[in-house]
């Protein structure tokens, strides 16, 4: 089963959008989901501090940042 990762910090209101796009996801894919609060790690800030929320496949490597919907967390597997 793959893994998702999703970047995200705490009072962030796209991240709380992804959260619900990747519920949603989970009625036509199987997961797992791990969820990274930036804000522990500089270097992570520096990386994704603009592009958050952002949601990688752990496996592929493959990463999109928002803005995106249902159908590009798909393209992820």
């Amino acid at each position: 089963m793959q893994t998702l990762i999703l970047y995200t910090t705490d009072g962030c209101h796209l991240c709380e959008l992804a959260e619900n796009l990747l519920i949603e996801l989970r009625s036509f894919k199987e997961f797992h989901l791990e969820s990274i609060d930036i804000s522990i790690d500089e270097s992570m800030v520096e990386i994704y501090g603009i592009r958050i929320p952002v949601v990688k496949n752990k496996q592929t490597k493959e990463e999109i940042g928002w803005p995106f919907q249902l159908e590009d967390l798909l393209n992820l597997f």
